[in-house]
């Protein structure tokens, strides 16, 4: 499985705006070999890279060296991901639509970011909206985390307030499917 540059360049802004300098150095000094290469030669936006070594590993990696191996590290990585990619325009198109307008996307922006991957949506109402991940072979909780926290922050830029979330099945737990639960007031 792969996933693309632009959802892992985020990961050492998080971390040194987060953390400071000395965290981000900290952190690329602990990286596998693999990863340490990804992010030391420049992430490039546009290309594809091994999802374990430039996405899994630095995530387990953030929440390990600076959460005490609290996966919170994941959805909050994944919070600040949408608040960085949800800007400008895009920050206009998310509170402008509907929910259901702008989360109609979800299967396209999931396969922007991860191949092979497929999102569906299972249903969406006023104050509700329940995703199925159908397809995603590396099976994570720092994925699943990550992309909760970024729907979770898109939900709260959108409008929608006290967002909570649950993951009640997942691919990690041997389900058929990753689902995401969002709920708001």
């Amino acid at each position: 499985m792969q996933v693309k540059g632009s959802a892992i360049a985020v990961l050492p802004k998080f971390i040194a705006e987060k953390h400071g300098a000395d965290g981000l150095r900290k952190w690329q000094e602990a990286l596998s070999p693999g990863a340490r290469k990804i992010f030391h030669d420049g992430v490039m936006l546009s290309e594809w890279y091994p999802i374990t070594e430039a996405y899994l590993e630095p995530t387990a990696l953030l929440c390990a060296l600076f959460y005490g191996g609290d996966t919170a590290g994941a959805l909050a990585v994944g919070r600040y991901s949408a608040e960085y990619a949800l800007k400008g325009i895009y920050k206009a198109f998310v509170k402008l639509s509907s929910v259901k307008s702008f989360i109609s996307r979800a299967n396209t922006v999931m396969t922007t970011y991860y191949k092979p991957s497929a999102m569906e949506i299972a249903s969406v109402g006023p104050d509700r909206l329940v995703l199925h991940m159908t397809i995603f072979p590396t099976p994570s909780e720092h994925a699943e985390l990550r992309i909760a926290g970024w729907i979770q922050r898109s939900l709260e830029i959108h409008g929608c307030k006290d967002v909570s979330w649950a993951i009640p099945r997942s691919f990690t737990k041997k389900d058929p499917l990753t689902e995401l639960v969002f709920t708001w007031h």
